[in-house]
C-alpha cells in the first residue's frame, strides 16, 4: 500500500481534511495504495501559494523559463520508465500504449520550449505622426486544470507546461482514479528548477473541483471529460468569471466508400477502436459503411483480426489491450452492449465473454466488441461507450453516412476511407467536427495545431495547445504611444544579452 499526498509549494502535502479514496489495481480488482482528497483549506492554501509565486514567476525573463522547460523535457525522458509504471498500474493500459501517451505529451513541452516566439506581438509603426502601436500578451496569473483518468500524463501535459510557459503559476487536479503520475510531474519540474509554488498538484473529487471552480484566486479552468461534467464545469466555472476550456464527450465516425483501401481500413479501424481499451476521447467507435458488400467483407476482416487481440494484465510482455478503469464502468459498457443487443443490434464478437487469466479473475476487464446493424436510434450508437466497442451502421450512399455525423450530438473528430479525392474534399470542408481524417483514423493534431471538438464535444471558444492554448493562457494587451521630443541618449557600446 502507497499514499499519494498533494504536491504544494515544491514538495508534497498531506491532505488537511479526513477524505481519502482507494487506488485500484484495474487488473486485479484490489486496492494498491490510498490518495488524500483535497478539501476547501487544501485548494485555499494551494491558490496562496500560487499567488505569491506568481508575482516572481510572470516577471522571469522568457530564456529563464526556457531553460527550466528545456530541463523539463530531459528529466521527463530520464524518467519515462518511472512514469510508464504508474500508467499501467493506475490506468490499466499495456505498456506500449503507455509509452505513446507519454510520447505525445512530451511533444506539448517540446513545444512549450519554443514560447519566445509564439508570445512574440505585433507592432505598427507611425500609425500617427509620432504614434506606433504594439500589442502583447500577458500571463493571466493563477490557473488551473482538471484533467481525466484515461490520460493521467498526456492531458495534464497538454495543459500546465504551455500555461507555465506563459507566465501563469498552476493547479492541477488530477483523476483520483490515477494520481500518481501528476506528483511524478511535479517533482520532475522541481527538479527543473521551476521555483516553489509555481506549478501544484491537489487531488480531489467533486469538492476540489467546486471549489476551484468558485475560488476568486482563479483566473482560468481546463477540463477534459464526459459532456455531462463539462458542461456543468462550463457554466459553473463562468459563472464565476472565470475563463474556461472544457472538452467532453465524442462518438467519432469512419466513413469506408466502396472505393477503400480495405486493408489499410481494417488495421486503421482495430488500432483506433480497440486501443487504450476504447477509453480515449478520440475512439473511433462508429464504423459507417457505404454499401452492403463491403460492410460484409469489412466486419469479416475485422473480427477475424480483433477476436485475436491480447487481452490482459499491462505489465505482461505481449498483451495489446489492458482492462477498463474501474468495476463500476465495466458493468457500464457491458450493460450498453446488453442493452444494444435487445433493441436489435448483431452481435458479431461478444467482449462479455472475456475470461481472464488466473490471478486476474476480479480484473475490469472486456473484450473486443462488434456489433452490426446498429441504427441512429440505439443507445450503442447515441452514447459515447468509451470501451472496446465498435458499433457498424450499414448506409447506401455517402450522402446518407455523412448525415449521421452532422446530426449527432457530438463532433469530436471523424474520418474517411476513400480513394476519391472529391469525396475527401467535400468532406473535409463540408463535415462538422474539430478534427477530421483522410484515410488516417486518429487525427489528433501534433503539437503545433490545436486539439478540440465541436458541437456538444466542447464548452468555451479555445481548443487546447497550440496556437489556441497560448490564446488561453494569456490575455491580450495593446498599447498606443506617443513620446515627446527629446534630447537622444549617448551611445552604449556594451552587447546587449539576456538575463538568464
Amino acid at each position: 500500500m502507497y499514499k499519494v499526498d498533494h504536491y504544494i509549494g515544491g514538495k508534497p502535502a498531506e491532505a488537511r481534511g479526513d477524505r481519502s479514496a482507494p487506488i485500484y489495481d484495474p487488473s486485479n480488482g484490489t486496492i494498491q495504495g490510498e490518495v488524500g482528497l483535497g478539501c476547501t483549506s487544501d485548494i485555499d492554501f494551494a491558490v496562496t501559494v500560487a499567488s505569491k509565486a506568481f508575482e516572481t514567476w510572470s516577471n522571469t525573463g522568457l530564456m529563464k523559463r526556457v531553460s527550466i522547460m528545456f530541463k523539463f523535457r530531459e528529466l521527463l525522458e530520464k524518467n519515462r520508465e518511472e512514469l510508464c509504471r504508474n500508467l499501467v498500474k493506475e490506468h490499466g493500459k499495456v505498456w506500449d500504449d503507455a509509452m505513446g501517451e507519454l510520447t505525445r505529451g512530451f511533444e506539448i513541452v517540446e513545444n512549450a520550449c519554443g514560447i519566445p516566439e509564439m508570445l512574440k506581438g505585433e507592432y505598427s509603426q507611425q500609425v500617427g505622426d509620432g504614434v506606433d502601436i504594439y500589442s502583447t500578451r500577458q500571463a493571466l496569473g493563477v490557473v488551473c486544470s482538471i484533467t481525466p483518468f484515461n490520460f493521467p500524463a498526456m492531458v495534464p501535459l497538454w495543459t500546465f507546461p504551455l500555461a507555465i510557459a506563459c507566465g501563469n503559476t498552476f493547479i492541477l487536479k488530477p483523476s483520483e482514479h490515477a494520481p500518481s503520475c501528476a506528483n511524478v510531474m511535479a517533482r520532475l519540474f522541481s527538479e527543473a528548477g521551476l521555483p516553489d509554488g509555481v506549478f501544484n498538484v491537489v487531488h480531489g473529487d467533486k469538492v476540489a473541483v467546486d471549489c476551484l471552480l468558485k475560488h476568486d484566486g482563479i483566473e482560468a479552468v481546463s477540463f477534459v471529460g464526459s459532456t455531462r461534467v463539462a458542461e456543468y464545469i462550463y457554466h459553473l466555472g463562468t459563472a464565476n468569471n472565470k475563463r474556461v476550456q472544457a472538452l467532453g464527450g465524442a462518438k467519432n465516425h469512419a466513413i469506408i466508400m466502396p472505393d477503400a483501401d480495405i486493408e489499410q481500413a481494417v488495421g486503421a479501424i482495430i488500432g483506433a477502436a480497440f486501443g487504450s481499451a476504447g477509453e480515449r476521447c478520440m475512439a473511433l467507435s462508429v464504423a459507417v459503411v457505404v454499401g452492403d458488400d463491403i460492410a460484409d467483407e469489412l466486419i469479416e476482416k475485422i473480427n477475424k483480426q480483433a477476436k485475436n487481440i491480447k487481452v490482459g494484465c499491462g505489465m505482461v510482455a505481449g498483451n495489446e489491450m489492458g482492462p477498463l478503469i474501474t468495476k463500476e464502468h465495466s458493468n457500464r459498457v457491458k450493460g450498453l452492449i446488453s442493452e444494444g443487443e435487445k433493441q436489435g443490434a448483431k452481435i458479431v464478437l461478444d467482449g462479455r465473454k472475456y475470461k481472464a487469466s488466473k490471478g486476474n479473475e476480479n480484473g475490469y476487464f472486456c473484450g473486443p466488441t462488434i456489433l452490426d446493424n446498429v441504427i441512429k436510434e440505439m443507445s450503442v450508437y447515441k452514447e459515447e461507450i468509451f470501451g472496446p466497442v465498435l458499433v457498424v451502421v450499414r448506409t447506401n450512399s455517402y450522402d446518407e453516412a455523412v448525415k449521421l455525423v452532422q446530426d449527432h450530438e457530438y463532433g469530436n473528430g471523424a474520418c474517411i476511407f476513400t480513394r476519391d479525392g472529391d469525396i475527401a474534399r467535400n468532406f473535409t470542408r463540408k463535415i462538422k467536427v474539430g478534427m477530421v481524417g483522410v484515410n488516417v483514423p486518429l487525427p489528433v493534431p501534433l503539437a503545433f495545431h490545436s486539439f478540440g471538438g465541436w458541437k456538444r464535444s466542447i464548452f468555451g471558444d479555445h481548443h487546447m495547445y497550440g496556437p489556441e492554448g497560448i490564446r488561453f493562457w494569456t490575455k491580450m494587451k495593446t498599447v498606443t504611444s506617443r513620446w515627446p521630443t527629446s534630447i537622444m541618449a549617448g551611445a552604449n557600446l556594451s552587447f546587449p544579452s539576456s538575463d538568464l
